[in-house]
């Protein structure tokens, strides 16, 4: 048997490792196939992927893992960030595709991806450049505590904000510090700046948008107009209900610009406490207020109305049938409001059936109609008259006692038609302390004509009637409650 000599077996050794190293440095990963063409990712919507090739497959060790690289957002790869890591042994096939998803403090232009392999070791060249945001923030959000004005004095400035934590549900782009921004005045669309804060010391209107580059979002803030002011510069009063405002509604906020201090006024006088930026009121009037910005002021004043409508009724507030041959009165109603409705009343309770504008009235009492407007500023309103008995006016005798308690009967002074309405008969009532009450040429049978608040239990007028031709009448009146 030949024997081999160790020197020969050396060096078939040797001639054999340069062959399987030649095997090794010829394993190659193609460049990265991006399934994309930007990534514009949230919490709902995070998964993408990247293709590649490799060769030779044959070159894989059983225990090859290939992972997804992604560069700093300048394109770098000194600090990579590792997206996705393949089981080992479990990609063999070219080509392959692996799916990722990116880290919540993605955000920028240049970003590119790389392949890479465990076993053998090799790497591929870099993707093309790529913009890469993540939305962790893609909800609207407010600035300057949502107030949409604000004025700076002449050669000073105004600095707007980033509200956080914001007011309401107001999601501050605040609470995640990886976001950067872009602020913008109208009507350019190229931004003016970045941060959080922006001096302004030119007027205009103002926003600012969360960068996410190219990507769709809905990560923006209201917006702002920035006005400068001077001495007895004018500034605006808003009404929250508008105005004129439905007092139905509620109270109605004033609010004025923003401002170092405050003081409101109401009819050209100071309203103690109120030097907020806004007021809140629900009566009608002439407002203003001054703004003071450190170093100049301004005034606004708003004239506020309330919402309302008017009806007016066609009879005077007291009225008189003959009941005896059954008399009817027409009343009728005229309203400007919109889609009115109509209530009557008798001694405070309804009448059925009558809703229309029109109603006649046969029975002596109290009436009311109440017209409600039931569109746009829903509201009401109540037009009262009083029905009595026509008395018979032919007897010769004038009553000392009358009950005004608006039962029909007995409620007003009812004297001879010789001393009434077209005779030229004076008729003068006086109080017991002296007061006149009454004096009228023109006497209707009507006194006291509206319901009188009689301070003294039966209190006693005195009653001086004289002709036309100069005959004297006098006596006295007792009212009985």
């Amino acid at each position: 048997m030949n024997k081999i000599t160790p020197i020969f077996f050396f060096c078939f050794i040797l001639f054999l490792l340069p062959s399987r190293s030649s095997v090794y440095a010829q394993f190659s990963i193609g460049n990265p196939s991006l399934q994309f063409s930007q990534i514009c990712a949230n919490s709902s919507f995070n998964t993408f992927s990247v293709s590649f090739t490799f060769s030779p497959s044959a070159s894989l060790s059983p225990t090859n893992q290939f992972i997804v690289e992604l560069s700093d957002a300048t394109g770098f790869f000194s600090n990579p960030t590792i997206l996705a890591t393949t089981n080992p042994g479990a990609v063999t096939t070219s080509p392959a595709t692996i799916s990722f998803s990116v880290p919540t403090n993605t955000a920028g232009e240049q970003y590119k991806i790389r392949i890479k392999s465990t076993g053998p070791v090799a790497s591929s060249s870099n993707s093309l450049a790529f913009s890469a945001y993540y939305k962790i923030q893609d909800s609207q959000f407010t600035i300057n505590n949502f107030k949409s004005t604000a004025t700076y004095c002449a050669g000073g400035s105004y600095l707007l904000t980033i509200d956080n934590p914001g007011t309401g549900t107001n999601d501050s782009p605040l609470k995640y510090p990886s976001l950067t921004y872009n602020w913008y005045k109208e009507p350019s669309l190229t931004p003016i700046a970045t941060g959080q804060t922006l001096t302004v010391s030119q007027p205009g209107t103002y926003y600012v948008k969360t960068n996410y580059g190219s990507c769709t979002s809905d990560s923006y803030s209201n917006k702002v107009t920035v006005n400068e002011a001077t001495s007895a510069t004018s500034t605006t009063i808003t009404s929250s209900l508008g105005n004129p405002f439905c007092s139905n509604q509620g109270s109605t906020t004033l609010t004025t610009v923003s401002g170092n201090s405050y003081q409101w006024y109401k009819d050209n006088k100071i309203i103690s406490g109120a030097t907020n930026q806004s007021y809140i009121t629900n009566q009608s009037g002439l407002y203003s207020v001054t703004v003071n910005y450190g170093g100049c002021v301004a005034n606004a004043s708003i004239d506020l109305k309330t919402y309302s409508f008017s009806s007016s009724i066609n009879i005077p507030a007291t009225n008189y049938i003959d009941t005896e041959s059954a008399e009817t009165l027409s009343v009728s109603v005229t309203s400007s409001a919109s889609n009115p409705e109509y209530k009557w009343y008798l001694n405070n309770n309804i009448i059925p059936n009558a809703n229309g504008s029109n109603y006649d009235v046969n029975t002596t009492g109290n009436y009311k109609v109440v017209v409600s407007q039931t569109s746009g500023c829903v509201s009401s309103e109540e037009l009262t008259f009083t029905v009595q008995a026509l008395m018979n006016s032919n007897a010769t005798e004038i009553p000392n006692l009358i009950s005004p308690n608006n039962d029909g009967v007995n409620d007003t002074w009812i004297i001879p038609q010789e001393y009434t309405s077209g005779t030229e008969t004076e008729v003068l009532i006086i109080s017991a302390i002296g007061e006149i009450v009454l004096r009228t040429n023109n006497y209707q049978n009507n006194w006291p004509e509206n319901a009188t608040n009689f301070k003294n239990v039966n209190p006693v007028y005195y009653y001086i009637i004289t002709t036309k031709d100069g005959q004297t009448r006098k006596g006295s009146v007792t009212i009985i409650k």
